[in-house]
C-alpha cells in the first residue's frame, strides 16, 4: 500500500473502530452541508415493568426523516402501535423542518403498512433475500 497504511478486512470488527468509520463520514458529510449533522429521535413502548416491547428510530437530516427501524412485538402487531409511532416519529420530523420521510424495507416485513401510511416505492432490488425484494419507500410531508 502507500506509505504506513495498511488495509484489513474484519470479520469481527470492534465498536471503536465501527464507530470511527461512522463518524468520519458524518463529519465529512457536515463540512459538505453546512454543519448539519444527524438529529436522531427514539420512540418505545414498554410494558409495565419496563420491558421494551416495540419501538422507532429514526434520525432527522437535511430535511428529511429516515426511519431505520421499527419493531414490534408479535402480541403488538395489527394493533394500531406502529401507526402510532410512525405519525409521532413524522409529527417531530415536521417539526424539525423535513419536507419528507424514507424507509426500507424487505418483501417479508411491512410494505403494506408504510404503502397504507402514504409511504410509496421509489426503488425495489429483487432477490434481497433470495426470491424476495429490499424496498425502498418516501413520503412527503406536510409542514
Amino acid at each position: 500500500m502507500h506509505g504506513n497504511y495498511h488495509v484489513t478486512l474484519e470479520t469481527e470488527p470492534q465498536p471503536e473502530d465501527m464507530h470511527g468509520l461512522v463518524q468520519g463520514l458524518t463529519d465529512f458529510n457536515a463540512d459538505h452541508a453546512g454543519g448539519e449533522t444527524p438529529r436522531y429521535l427514539l420512540i418505545t413502548i414498554k410494558d409495565e415493568p419496563g420491558k421494551l416491547a416495540g419501538g422507532l428510530l429514526g434520525a432527522t437530516y437535511l430535511g428529511w426523516l429516515q426511519i431505520q427501524v421499527v419493531w414490534l412485538t408479535d402480541q403488538l402487531r395489527g394493533e394500531g402501535f406502529g401507526s402510532t409511532l410512525l405519525a409521532m416519529a413524522e409529527q417531530e420530523a415536521v417539526q424539525r423542518g423535513c419536507a419528507g420521510s424514507f424507509v426500507e424495507t424487505l418483501s417479508f416485513q411491512a410494505l403494506p403498512f408504510y404503502e397504507r401510511a402514504g409511504y410509496e416505492v421509489f426503488s425495489r432490488l429483487p432477490d434481497f433475500p433470495a426470491g424476495g425484494a429490499r424496498y425502498a419507500l418516501t413520503k412527503r410531508l406536510a409542514g
